[in-house]
């Protein structure tokens, strides 16, 4: 009788535990904005893009205010909109684009250093495009991956490596802004979950 007894006890409280993990949080958890690969990327291009501004382009030149500007929002913003993804996910969505338009007008920063000054750009299939996204599927992206290029080959190079990070790095924007859209469409904001709650809390009245 006693066990019998145990027994229903375990399996309710076992039920609730259940039911209680699956209910809405009003503020779900978000995981290490540092974890996330085009973060990890974009760390990656700032590095490159400082060093490769002030070391290649003439002191004075406001491309250099420019293009390190562009590299930093492509790194923070991705950042911030994590964090402000806790309580609004529109907040993040917009931060979030912001980081892809900078890192596009990063990348036409480095096509125009090329094309002004008669350098190549690596065709998207040539072998050395295709080292650097080999490079590039490093799990855990780091500067030093690429050190040994940049503080030895020439501004061409470096250049061309980092229009590869930077189509790398959108990619994964890209992949990142779609899963944020369908998200926000299927969950809504902080204000759409405090309603759904409030309804919830009357129901259960």
């Amino acid at each position: 009788m006693t066990n019998g007894k145990n027994g229903n006890h375990e399996k309710h409280h076992s039920h609730s535990s259940h039911t209680s993990q699956h209910e809405e949080r009003l503020l779900p958890p978000r995981g290490d904005y540092r974890t996330l690969l085009s973060f990890q990327k974009a760390e990656v291009i700032y590095d490159i893009t400082f060093r490769f501004a002030h070391k290649f382009l003439s002191k004075g030149d406001r491309t250099i205010d420019q293009m390190i500007q562009a590299a930093r929002s492509g790194k923070k913003n991705p950042l911030e909109g994590s964090k402000a993804g806790t309580t609004s996910k529109e907040t993040e969505l917009k931060l979030t684009n912001v980081a892809r338009a900078s890192l596009e007008e990063l990348l036409d920063d480095y096509r125009d250093y090329l094309r002004a000054r008669d350098l190549p750009q690596w065709d998207k299939d040539s072998k050395e495009a295709q080292y650097v996204r080999r490079l590039g599927r490093k799990t855990s992206p780091s500067f030093e991956h690429y050190r040994e290029f940049v503080e030895t080959r020439p501004p061409a190079v470096i250049a061309n490596i980092a229009l590869c990070l930077i189509h790398q790095a959108n990619y994964l924007i890209d992949q990142q802004l779609r899963r944020l859209e369908k998200d926000f469409l299927s969950e809504g904001g902080l204000r759409e979950r405090m309603t759904r709650m409030r309804l919830t809390a009357r129901g259960k009245r």
